[in-house]
């Protein structure tokens, strides 16, 4: 009998002590949650709560994720059942760590933002609550089920070690887990929204990115120190954030942490160049490259794209073995790109530390001549179809700018003839026979504001073939006329040549041969079985053809402003004809 009377003691001082400390969790919860900030966020689904996602009638604010009975996991008293679900992972050539289903918080998380469980379906009560809306396909905070789009979770972030452009340890400030796993709660304090997003750290500035990511070149990078501000025409440069200059948006420029339209890479958009030109078509940045891309000539950006095309840009290919692909990223590095200027043959800001080949043919991780980024293309790994056919064929520019060679541009050095009256022109007076000059100073916009236009300066487009400044006529016949060789005429003074002041030009312009009947404007190699090749003469066979009996129609070099052909030229016989200025 006593002892009964103790056990009915016992169960009343239970449950007593029960209904006690839920009236004290139903009481103090708001109270203390109100000091996390959480009551004036979108994660407060109560009655109460700011959002348009709420209950019509539920006052509790915590009920809706945790329960301090019937909770799976009891750690940390989740009040929802988690359903086996098969994620769709990120996957990235870059990603060193294995990436695995979500666990531990990040599954917590994803039991409401993957949309496959309603926000009022809870363990406690059981008949649930009902909820106010649901998170749209359309929102932000919908993650869904693929997460390939998303920053990855659930790895330990010392699988991505070693890594230079990772902090060397777990940064302090965010939150890891059993072995430095990174969760989504290792950015994201679901009880917070101070900083936005529910962020631990404010990403204005990039701050919370680059507390683990270490890019080269950043701290001096146009994308992370520009004020520029949107324009306001469409398209909105910057689809997920509200901060309003470059520099504020840093990282977010380009990239998005979660529902990346580019997958691999976490890219705002799939297309590796649409993600360039929000900010780069005269709205954000002050010139339009996007206008330029569009044109008849131009580096076709467009023809390859990352998971869809199998030959595309990826930052670990060898400089070697490019092929089958060009993207903004093969001539600029976005985490480096700055604004300094550059003197050639140096490479400028623009395309600062960005990978080439050497003159030597060898790969170099960071170029420090503009020619070798040029080179990855268009020098040993696709050297392409001669644009024209000539007496030396030679698509290898590396070849071609040889300092070992009779005669080329001065693009990797200064050029060897010391002799040239008309040199300089009347457009660029400041050049003498030992300036050096960039493939760029041929190869560049038509409406580059280097030579007076409103546009950006660099081979993006042109309506010029093959992406050249000015006009460079190589149709036979064509009549004598500044226009039709501006681009001769930009460094080499129009009355010099007709004055014929180094050699006989005039006659033959006169006669509707071209500069690139004779001339071949890169460079070219010696080969003495094909005659002379000095003042780069290199024939256009489409033009000139060798005499009955040789092989090659052939100049001969006699000295200064003099030499001789052997050939035939618009159906007129050169046997040894000299020409003496």
């Amino acid at each position: 009998m006593e002892a009964s009377i103790l056990r009915k003691r016992w169960w009343i001082t239970k449950n007593y002590f029960v209904f006690i400390m839920l009236s004290l969790f139903n009481l103090f919860t708001p109270l203390c949650w109100a000091q996390m900030s959480i009551v004036n966020t979108k994660h407060n689904l109560s009655v109460t709560g700011p959002g348009t996602i709420k209950s019509l009638v539920e006052t509790r604010i915590c009920i809706f994720c945790h329960t301090p009975h019937n909770a799976a996991p009891k750690t940390p008293l989740w009040n929802k059942d988690l359903e086996p679900i098969n994620y769709v992972l990120y996957s990235s050539s870059t990603m060193t760590a294995k990436t695995n289903q979500p666990t531990g918080p990040s599954r917590l998380c994803l039991s409401c933002h993957d949309g496959t469980i309603a926000l009022g379906d809870v363990r406690v009560p059981s008949n649930d609550i009902q909820v106010m809306g649901q998170i749209q396909t359309t929102s932000p905070s919908y993650i869904g089920t693929i997460l390939s789009d998303d920053h990855p979770v659930s790895f330990s972030y010392y699988d991505s070690l070693p890594n230079p452009e990772l902090a060397p340890t777990p940064p302090p400030g965010l939150i890891f887990y059993d072995d430095y796993e990174v969760h989504c709660t290792t950015c994201h304090d679901p009880h917070d929204d101070t900083n936005g997003m529910f962020l631990r750290i404010t990403n204005a500035y990039s701050n919370l990115c680059t507390t683990c990511h270490f890019v080269s070149g950043w701290p001096y990078s146009s994308h992370k120190n520009a004020s520029n501000v949107w324009n306001g025409s469409p398209p909105n440069p910057w689809p997920h954030t509200s901060f309003t200059t470059v520099a504020e948006n840093g990282c977010e420029n380009c990239h998005a942490p979660h529902s990346a339209g580019g997958p691999e890479r976490l890219l705002n958009y799939l297309e590796e160049e649409a993600n360039c030109y929000p900010c780069h078509n005269g709205h954000v940045a002050s010139l339009d490259v996007e206008s330029e891309m569009q044109k008849l000539s131009h580096h076709p950006v467009e023809a390859t794209t990352i998971g869809i095309t199998s030959n595309h840009h990826e930052p670990g290919e060898s400089p070697l073995m490019i092929s089958g692909h060009v993207e903004c990223q093969d001539c600029h590095n976005p985490h480096a790109a700055n604004s300094n200027p550059g003197t050639a043959p140096n490479v400028s800001g623009a395309t600062s530390k960005v990978t080439g080949v050497s003159s030597l043919g060898t790969p170099v991780l960071e170029a420090q001549y503009e020619y070798e980024i040029c080179f990855k293309c268009h020098a040993d790994s696709s050297p392409g179809i001669p644009y024209i056919p000539r007496v030396v064929n030679e698509t290898n520019k590396r070849y071609e700018f040889d300092l070992n060679n009779p005669s080329y541009h001065p693009v990797e050095g200064v050029g060897k003839n010391p002799n040239v009256p008309s040199i300089p022109s009347s457009y660029e007076p400041s050049m003498t026979t030992s300036t050096i000059i960039y493939c760029t100073d041929c190869h560049d916009s038509d409406n580059s504001r280097t030579i007076g236009g409103t546009g950006p300066r660099g081979p993006h487009g042109s309506v010029f073939e093959p992406i050249l400044r000015e006009r460079y006529e190589t149709t036979d016949m064509t009549p004598e006329s500044y226009d039709a060789y501006a681009l001769c005429y930009r460094c080499h003074d129009r009355n010099s040549i007709l004055q014929d002041q180094s050699f006989v030009h005039s006659e033959h312009l006169e006669q509707g041969a071209t500069c690139a009947a004779c001339h071949d404007p890169h460079g070219v190699r010696q080969d003495l079985s094909t005659g002379d090749h000095t003042h780069l003469i290199n024939f256009d066979t489409r033009i000139v053809f060798p005499v009955s009996g040789q092989s090659y129609p052939i100049f001969t070099d006699k000295g200064t402003y003099a030499g001789s052909c052997t050939l035939v030229c618009h159906g007129k016989t050169h046997m040894g004809l000299s020409y003496q200025r």
